[in-house]
């Protein structure tokens, strides 16, 4: 979650790509349809920022810089600015002697190992996925808040357990995202199960950037304001746009002569319009 965090403020911040600090909502996610341990995490990101340099410090004359239309930032470059940090992350765990790793993974504590396994991971791109949400980020929030407080698997999913194997469901991506059903040994379900259970104090759900909790409502309320100002203006940019035809001169209905003449009406006598009255 840091190394993404990281690259996502790296490659925005930089003024050739957008030169502006966003928004990060991130979820951690940990499974896939089978159940396999599957780490990864989603991002909802705002598209734009306040201004700021290429180190990091928002300007001190706060602009909102939105991103072009349908691109955010490069996902080559996200891809590959992601793959170096989670590197470098990794190294540190290493040499301060946080990250332990059990049987024929203890080579990896070697420098040597481990920079030929590193060479051999560089040899593929490796990917991140970016895309503008199809239904709106309501639908975006909806589908991540059902991972917030969910379990790695879910009741509805099982479907029988038979001499000690248990049959649930699942989508087959690989075939088209069909619905399939898969049977494993209760003691192999269980062992993909303990997999997703996080460790004590791990934040699922983290914030940073523009809704980091620090600074999150002086910030947002500056955004507002921004765009606030950025949506009247582009309001009466295009109202000023409309072309308006001048008012056309008086003329005579006769002749269309522009020398008019005024003169007062004579109130019509009394007993014309006694007459007009008796008549109708």
């Amino acid at each position: 979650m840091r190394s993404a965090a990281a690259t996502l403020r790296d490659v925005a911040a930089n003024p050739h790509r957008l030169g502006a600090v966003v928004g990060v909502l991130m979820v951690l996610h940990t499974w896939g349809q089978n159940r396999h341990h599957h780490p990864h995490v989603h991002c909802v990101v705002t598209g734009g920022g306040l201004s700021c340099a290429a180190s990091g410090p928002i300007d001190a004359a706060r602009r909102w810089l939105a991103c072009r239309p349908g691109l955010f930032l490069p996902v080559r470059v996200l891809s590959r600015v992601f793959r170096g940090t989670f590197r470098d992350g990794l190294d540190r765990l290493f040499e301060q002697g946080t990250l332990l790793l059990p049987g024929r993974l203890q080579a990896l504590a070697q420098a040597d190992a481990r920079a030929v396994w590193w060479q051999a991971l560089y040899a593929g791109d490796w990917v991140v996925y970016s895309k503008r949400p199809f239904g709106g980020p309501e639908q975006v929030l909806k589908y991540l808040a059902r991972y917030t407080h969910r379990v790695a698997i879910s009741n509805a999913r099982l479907e029988s357990l038979d001499d000690g194997r248990v049959t649930f469901r699942c989508k087959d991506y690989a075939d088209g995202g069909r619905s399939k059903r898969l049977t494993l040994n209760a003691e192999e379900l269980l062992r993909r199960f303990v997999q997703h259970v996080l460790p004590r104090g791990l934040v699922q759900v983290r914030h940073y950037g523009l809704l980091a909790n620090g600074q999150r409502a002086v910030r947002l309320a500056v955004c507002r304001r921004l765009l606030w100002v950025a949506t009247v203006a582009a309001t009466v940019a295009s109202a000023a746009t409309v072309l308006i035809e001048p008012a056309q001169r008086r003329c005579c209905p006769k002749c269309g002569g522009t020398r008019l003449g005024y003169r007062e009406l004579t109130p019509a006598p009394a007993e014309c319009v006694a007459g007009s009255a008796d008549s109708s």
